[in-house]
């Protein structure tokens, strides 16, 4: 009876070891993620100035283009149409230039001291991900308020606004990561912010965020169908807004961004020490 008793190991031990690595990955995002959110307190303008691009869309582009017949979609009137496209694009354009801190951190000695740390790439990739989110979620704040004032039927039911904060998460990891791989392709800050410049763009207009996919020509609908931003604004549309629908279905939303997410933080996991070369 002696014997068999010390045979088998307790099951709490058995489940710590099973559990460490898991717990050692998340320690290791988590001190990423509050390295990355240090910054942001030393400078929180930044989250303000940000804050204006979805007030001149909402309130200028928004107010005029709504008294133009034919833009409304659906049971949308147009400015309610437009919130969630909005929120979207200032997910994208905050997340695709957050590429430059890592040029940054390189230039300053600190990506050597991450990359001779213990942590995964997949690690640190990660915990930048989700930092970015941050920055998202501060966003989706100005704009939530924003189109309250404006009268935007905000659906506010604690599921929906989850909901949207996970699809703000995954968008914001997705396009931030994005921005990394092309980072760790230019290594210089100049080319880094031409190429993103050249992005945001064909990004933003090859998506359903400021007009129905039923607007486009053929071919651009094709491209709208592979684009990344164009899930994320169906998915915000339909969580975000009272009368909101997804034409694509939420599961297959976030399908395409979870597993757009997972093949660019592998393909980053691997560039990521190639920027100190």
């Amino acid at each position: 009876m002696t014997s068999n008793a010390h045979a088998a190991p307790p099951a709490s031990t058995a489940e710590i070891g099973f559990g460490k690595p898991i717990l050692d990955f998340a320690t290791q995002i988590l001190a990423v993620v509050g390295a990355e959110l240090q910054k942001l307190r030393h400078d929180p303008w930044e989250l303000v100035t940000r804050a204006i691009q979805p007030v001149l869309w909402l309130l200028l582009f928004g107010e005029v283009m709504a008294q133009v017949r034919g833009l409304s979609s659906g049971n949308l009137r147009y400015l309610d149409f437009l919130a969630a496209g909005i929120l979207a694009q200032s997910v994208l354009f905050v997340a695709i230039f957050y590429g430059i801190s890592a040029i940054w951190e390189r230039d300053l000695g600190v990506l050597h001291r991450y990359l001779v740390s213990p942590a995964p790439r997949s690690a640190l990739v990660i915990g930048k991900a989700l930092s970015a989110s941050v920055r998202g979620l501060a966003q989706a704040v100005f704009v939530y308020l924003l189109a309250f004032i404006v009268g935007v039927e905000v659906d506010v039911h604690p599921l929906n606004i989850l909901g949207v904060v996970a699809v703000i998460t995954l968008a914001s990891g997705l396009f931030s990561t994005l921005s990394l791989i092309i980072a760790c392709i230019v290594k210089t800050r100049e080319r880094f912010m031409g190429i993103g410049q050249v992005l945001t763009m064909p990004i933003f207009f090859a998506s359903n965020a400021i007009y129905p996919l039923t607007l486009m020509p053929a071919w651009l609908r094709v491209v709208s169908s592979v684009n990344p931003l164009t899930y994320t604004v169906d998915a915000l549309r339909a969580l975000m807004l009272t009368k909101g629908v997804s034409e694509y279905g939420l599961p297959l939303d976030l399908g395409v961004l979870m597993v757009t997410m997972a093949l660019l933080v592998t393909v980053a996991a691997r560039m990521y020490p190639r920027m100190v070369i």
